[in-house]
């Protein structure tokens, strides 16, 4: 059985977002702005369920995040 290694982009990151698993969070990227629960965080992902979707957003396209927002994103 091969072995996979993981390389975390950003440990900090990835150890912030794991804390906040299961709470609500906005999540600004290069592209868009999500905000839902977060579902998953795993080394070069994560998993925001917003709406009934799941929207998988690479971790070095994330600007922001905000874990537990009470502003409505437009």
């Amino acid at each position: 059985m091969e072995e996979i290694e993981w390389k975390l982009e950003d440990p900090y990151v990835y150890q912030t977002l794991s804390s906040v698993v299961g709470n609500q969070v906005a999540v600004q990227t290069t592209k868009f702005s999500v905000r839902g629960i977060l579902k998953n965080v795993m080394p070069d992902h994560i998993v925001v369920e917003m709406g009934g979707n799941n929207f998988f957003i690479r971790t070095k396209e994330i600007i922001w995040v905000v874990p537990n927002p009470s502003y409505k994103m437009e």
